[in-house]
C-alpha cells in the first residue's frame, strides 16, 4: 500500500529530474506565488496600489484575484484526481509484477555469469599449472646455484683454515654464513644437513685456532703470531660472533690481572687499605704496557682497555669490601677518607681517559648486563658511618662553648665587643651561627664529592640534629634570665643589654631559618633521587620561628618595664577628686618618652622589617591593655576624671600611630590602634555622660557600647563610681529601656573587660599570638595581647590570659551571670523603701 513519505528528496535527485524535464528556475512574476514565513502582505498591497490614482483599478484587481483563486482550485482538483488514479490497487499490482520479473531476470544474469566464470577457469587451468611449474623450477635452479656456491665457499674456507690466512678466512666465512642462512629451513634434506653440520664444525675449528694463536701471542714466544696476524684474527672473531670476542677479551684480561691477584693478596702488606695507591699505580702501569705493547694488535672496536678497567674494578671492589669489613671499629676516618678520595680520583681519571662515563664502561664489560659491575666507591658506602660520626663530633665541639649555661656568657662576650664598636659595624647575628653554617657548607661539599647516597642522607640527619640543638641550647638560653636584674633607678627600669640580646637572637633566628631553607635546597640538588623526597628542614625552620617569637616577648617585657612608672602614676591618681580638666597629664609625657626610647633602641638593632612590624603590633596592644587595666584599677573615675583620661588617650593614640615611622606603618597597624583606642574612647565617653537624666545616660550607653548586657552596664556604673543607692534606679531604667530594643546584642567589647586586672606583668616566655604581622608557622591569630578588647572571654578572666575559655562555655557563664545580677536587682527593688 502506498504510504506518503514526508522526507525531502535528495538535492542530486531533484537536480537530475529538473535536467531531464528541462525545468528552468525562473523568478515568480506573481508575488502571491511566493507565500512563505516572510510574506509581506503590506508590501504586496503597496505593489498593486503604489499611489492614490491606482485605487481606481480596485475592481480589476479583485477580479484578477478571484480568477487566480479559481485557477488554483481547478489545479488542486486535477492533482487530487491524478493522485487517486496513481493510487489504484490494480496499477500498483501491475508495478509489483514488473518488479518481480526484473528480479527474475537479474537472477538469471547472475547464473549465466557464474557459468561463464567456470568456463574461463577451466580454460586457464593449464596455464596456472604451467605458471606454478615455472616458479618451482626457478626456485630449484636458484637453490641449486646457491648450494653450489656454498659448497665452493666451504671448500675454500677449509683451505684457508689450513693455511691460517685470517684475512681470507674472514671473507670466506662471511660468505658461508650468509649463504647458509638460506638453507636453515632445508636441514632435513640429508645433503644440506651434512653441509650444515660441516659449517658448524669448521666454525669450531676456527675458534680453537683463534684461541691457540691468541694464547701464543699473549705469551710472546719466538713462535708467537705477529700483531698484524692478530689484528686479522680479530676481524675473524667478529664474524664468528660477539661471544667469541668477549671470550678472547676475558682470557686476555684474566691473564694480565693474574699477577694483580698474586701481588695484592689481602694477607700481604701491599694489599692493605692504606696501600690502595699502590694498586692504582700498578694498574696504570699495566694499562700503559697494554696500550704500548700487546694492545696495539686488537681492533679499536673491541675496547680491550674497557675490559681491563672493568676487571680491575671488579676485583678491587671485592678486596675493599673485605678489608673494610675486617677493619671494623679500628677503621679511622683519616684512612677511610684517604682511600675513598684516591678511589674517586682513580675512577674519574679512567672515565676521563676513555671519554665516557665509568658506569657505561662497567655496563659494557659486565658478564651479565642485567647486573652490571659496581664501582669501587660503592664498597665504601656501608662504612661511611665513621665519617658521619666524625662530623657529628666536630659540630658538637664547635657548639660546646656556646651551649647551655655557657650560652649566656658567649652572648655577653659578643655584646661587649659590639657595644664598643660603632652601631653600623655591630654584630648582627651570633658568630656561632655563621660558623655552624660554614661548617655545614664545607661538610656538604666534601661528602657530596665522595657519595650522594645513604652517607649524604645520614649527614643531613646530623645537620637537622644540630640545628635543633642550636635553637634549643644556644639561642633559647640567651632569653632566660638566671636571676632578676637589679634596677638602677626609677627613671631607667629596662635593661638595654636585654634589648640588644633579644634583637641579636631574633636576627640570628631569622638568619638560621633562611639559611636552613637554602641548605635544604642544596642537599636536595646533590643527593640521590631515592632520598630527595625525604629531605626537609621545615620542622627546624618552625623551631627558629618559635625562638624569634620568644625573643619578641623578651623585648616586650623590657618595653613594659620601661612603661611601668607611667602606668603606676596613672593607677595611683585619684580621678574621683579631679576637678580641673587641662592638657594632657604628666604621666603621658613619661609614657610617650619611655615608648619612644625603647622603640628607638630596637629599630636599628632589628634587621627584619617583618619582626619590627610584629614588635610594633604587640607593643601597641600592650600599651592599650596596660592603659585599660590601669584605668580600671584607678576607679572610680567620675565625669571630670574620665574627660581628662580622654585627652590623655588622644595623646597616647597620636604617639602610637606615629611610632613605627613612615616606612613601617601599615594599614593593618593603623586600623588596630584606631580600633583599640575607639573602644576605650567609647568607654570613657559613657562615663563622662551625666547619669541625670537616667534615660539620656542609658541611651548614650546603647549608642556608644551597643549592647543590652546587664553585667556590662554594671561595669560602667562601677567605673563611674555611682553610689549603691542610685544603682538600683539606673539598673531598673536599663532593663526597661533595653527590653524595647531587640536589635541590641547581648555582648560587646566590655564583656571581656576584667574588673580586677593583675598588678604584675602579663607577659611570659610564650609568644603572644595575636599580632597582625603573623610570623610564619608561629600560630598567629589564636589570641591577643589586647585581650581586653579582643574576642571576649568571660568577664572575670584576667587580661592577657593565654588560654581563654571556649565560646560555648563563655556564653553559658555570661547568661548565668546576667541572671544572678538580675535576681539580685529584683530583690533589692522589692526591699527598697517606698
Amino acid at each position: 500500500m502506498y504510504r506518503h513519505q514526508s522526507e525531502e528528496l535528495p538535492h542530486d535527485l531533484v537536480a537530475s529530474i529538473q535536467r531531464i524535464l528541462d525545468i528552468k528556475a525562473a523568478q515568480d512574476t506573481d508575488p502571491l506565488d511566493a507565500l512563505g514565513a516572510d510574506f509581506d502582505a503590506v508590501g504586496v498591497i503597496n505593489g498593486y496600489f503604489p499611489d492614490e490614482e491606482s485605487l481606481g483599478q480596485l475592481e480589476s484587481v479583485q477580479a484578477q484575484l478571484a480568477q487566480d483563486e479559481k485557477d488554483l482550485r481547478n489545479e488542486i482538483a486535477e492533482l487530487q484526481d491524478e493522485l487517486r488514479t496513481q493510487q489504484d490497487p490494480d496499477k500498483m499490482q501491475a508495478i509489483q509484477e514488473m518488479i518481480s520479473d526484473l528480479l527474475g531476470q537479474m537472477s538469471l544474469i547472475r547464473e549465466k555469469a557464474t557459468e561463464s566464470e567456470a568456463v574461463v577457469r577451466n580454460i586457464t587451468k593449464d596455464i596456472q599449472v604451467l605458471d606454478l611449474a615455472k616458479k618451482n623450477l626457478i626456485l630449484s635452479m636458484t637453490t641449486l646455484k646457491r648450494l653450489q656456491m656454498l659448497v665452493n665457499s666451504l671448500s675454500q674456507l677449509e683451505d684457508y683454515v689450513k693455511d691460517k690466512k685470517y684475512s681470507d678466512i674472514t671473507q670466506s666465512l662471511s660468505v658461508v654464513k650468509e649463504i647458509s642462512a638460506a638453507f636453515k629451513q632445508y636441514t632435513s634434506v640429508p645433503r644440506i644437513g651434512q653441509l650444515w653440520r660441516r659449517i658448524q664444525e669448521i666454525q669450531g675449528e676456527i675458534r680453537s685456532l683463534l684461541e691457540s694463536d691468541f694464547d701464543t701471542y699473549y705469551l710472546q714466544t719466538p713462535n708467537s703470531p705477529k700483531p698484524a696476524t692478530i689484528t686479522a684474527a680479530c676481524a675473524t672473531a667478529d664474524v664468528l660472533g660477539v661471544d667469541v670476542r668477549a671470550a678472547l677479551t676475558q682470557r686476555y684480561t684474566a691473564l694480565l690481572l693474574a699477577e694483580y691477584r698474586r701481588v695484592f693478596r689481602l694477607t700481604d702488606e701491599a694489599g692493605q687499605l692504606d696501600n690502595i695507591s699502590r694498586r692504582f699505580a700498578w694498574f696504570r702501569r699495566i694499562l700503559s704496557t697494554h696500550e704500548g705493547g700487546l694492545g696495539r694488535a686488537f681492533l679499536s672496536e673491541w675496547n680491550v682497555g674497557w675490559w681491563l678497567v672493568g676487571g680491575f674494578i671488579d676485583i678491587t671492589r671485592g678486596d675493599m669490601a673485605a678489608l673494610l669489613s675486617r677493619a671494623g671499629k679500628d677503621l679511622t676516618v683519616t684512612v677511610l677518607l684517604d682511600a675513598l678520595q684516591q678511589t674517586k680520583d682513580f675512577e674519574l681519571s679512567m672515565a676521563k681517559k676513555f671519554g665516557v662515563l665509568l658506569q657505561d664502561i662497567l655496563q659494557a664489560t659486565s658478564p651479565t648486563p642485567a647486573r652490571p659491575i659496581q664501582s669501587i666507591t660503592s664498597s665504601f658506602e656501608p662504612h661511611m658511618g665513621v665519617y658521619v660520626q666524625s662530623q657529628d663530633r666536630a659540630i658538637s665541639d664547635l657548639l660546646a662553648p656556646h651551649r647551655g649555661s655557657r650560652a649566656r656568657a658567649s652572648l655577653d662576650t659578643v655584646q661587649s665587643h659590639s657595644t664598643a664598636e660603632d652601631a653600623e659595624t655591630a654584630t648582627a647575628v651570633l658568630p656561632s651561627s655563621t660558623e655552624l653554617f660554614y661548617v655545614y657548607g664545607q661538610t656538604l661539599e666534601g661528602c657530596a664529592s665522595l657519595s650522594t647516597g645513604r652517607p649524604l642522607f645520614d649527614l643531613f640527619e646530623v645537620f637537622r640534629k644540630w640545628l635543633r640543638v642550636f635553637a634549643e641550647d644556644v639561642l633559647m638560653p640567651n632569653l632566660r634570665r638566671t636571676q632578676p636584674q637589679p634596677r638602677r633607678s626609677m627613671d631607667v627600669r629596662y635593661d638595654m643589654n636585654e634589648i640588644r640580646n633579644a634583637c641579636l637572637v631574633i636576627n640570628t633566628a631569622e638568619y638560621c631559618q633562611n639559611t636552613a631553607q637554602e641548605l635544604e635546597e642544596k642537599v636536595r640538588q646533590r643527593i640521590a633521587g631515592e632520598f630527595k623526597e625525604r629531605i626537609s628542614l621545615q620542622t627546624e625552620c618552625d623551631l627558629f620561628i618559635g625562638v624569634a617569637s620568644t625573643a619578641i616577648v623578651s623585648l616586650l617585657r623590657e618595653f613594659e618595664s620601661a612603661c611601668e612608672p607611667a602606668f603606676l602614676s596613672l593607677t595611683r591618681t585619684a580621678w574621683v577628686n579631679h576637678e580641673l580638666v587641662t592638657g594632657q597629664s604628666p604621666y603621658v609625657g613619661d609614657l610617650v618618652r619611655a615608648v619612644e626610647t625603647v622603640t628607638e633602641a630596637v629599630v636599628p638593632l632589628l634587621e627584619s622589617k617583618k619582626y619590627l612590624r610584629n614588635f610594633f603590633d604587640k607593643a601597641s596592644s600592650l600599651v592599650l591593655t596596660r592603659f585599660a587595666n590601669a584605668l580600671v584599677r584607678s576607679r572610680p573615675l567620675k565625669e571630670n576624671g574620665a574627660e581628662q583620661l580622654l585627652i590623655d588617650l588622644s595623646a597616647l593614640k597620636s604617639c602610637l600611630l606615629k611610632l613605627p615611622g613612615e616606612t613601617l606603618t601599615t594599614s593593618g597597624y593603623t586600623r588596630s590602634v584606631t580600633k583599640g583606642t575607639q573602644r576605650l574612647e567609647a568607654l570613657l565617653k559613657v562615663i563622662v555622660t551625666p547619669q541625670d537624666p537616667p534615660e539620656g545616660f542609658i541611651l548614650n550607653y546603647t549608642l556608644l557600647i551597643g549592647d543590652a548586657s546587664f553585667s556590662n552596664f554594671q561595669k560602667i556604673i562601677d567605673l563611674k563610681g555611682t553610689p549603691r543607692a542610685e544603682q538600683n534606679d539606673l539598673l531598673d531604667f536599663f532593663v526597661t529601656i533595653t527590653s524595647t530594643k531587640p536589635e541590641l546584642e547581648q555582648t560587646s567589647f566590655l564583656t571581656a573587660l576584667d574588673m580586677d586586672p593583675p598588678v604584675a606583668s602579663t607577659l611570659g616566655l610564650t609568644s603572644p599570638n595575636g599580632s597582625r604581622v603573623a610570623l610564619p608557622g608561629a600560630g598567629a591569630g589564636e589570641g591577643s595581647i589586647l585581650s581586653t578588647f579582643g574576642s571576649p572571654p568571660i568577664s572575670n578572666t584576667p587580661s592577657g590570659s593565654d588560654t581563654p575559655p571556649r565560646g560555648d562555655a563563655l556564653a553559658t557563664k555570661q547568661v548565668f551571670s546576667d541572671i544572678r545580677r538580675l535576681m539580685s536587682f529584683a530583690v533589692r527593688r522589692d526591699t527598697t523603701p517606698q
